[in-house]
């Protein structure tokens, strides 16, 4: 107890010192960029699309939304995307328990069906079924093209 006694009295001494204005708060970490993969900026909504049979995936901050003509809609969680050079990967699971896959790469896509040249080309992966398509930045898709 002898020993414990000075040591305690000096550690609430040494406290009685410390100086709040010395130490300063950390400032806090810079916001980082979007991601832009082709031109399309990854932190804006995208819409992945393709046909035979006609299906889409859209692509929001928070979720991932496929919807197909023969099948009912699934979402599921933006966990966000893994970008490995031109590709960007988002990896989920929909509302009905399915794994789904999206793969977007900066390449240039047609869609077969119209003169329109979409920044990237897509694969979803859902479910057994593999689909390949276009995509871009939702308010591109909403444009119309000129004639």
């Amino acid at each position: 107890m002898r020993l414990i006694l000075p040591v305690l009295i000096a550690g609430v001494a040494l406290a009685g010192c410390y100086d709040r204005k010395e130490v300063k708060p950390k400032a806090a970490a810079e916001p980082q960029a979007a991601a832009v993969l082709g031109g399309v900026d990854l932190g804006q909504p995208v819409r992945a699309l393709g046909t035979e049979p006609f299906w889409s995936v859209e692509i929001t901050p928070d979720a991932l939304i496929y919807t197909r003509v023969d099948q009912p809609e699934q979402r599921a969680p933006n966990h966000g995307a893994t970008i490995q050079g031109t590709v960007a990967t988002y990896a989920t699971s929909t509302n009905l328990q399915q794994a789904l896959n999206v793969m977007l790469i900066a390449t240039e896509c047609s869609d077969g069906m119209s003169d329109r040249v979409y920044p990237l080309t897509a694969r979803v992966e859902i479910g057994d079924d593999t689909l390949t398509g276009c995509a871009a930045s939702k308010s591109a898709i909403m444009v119309q093209p000129a004639p």
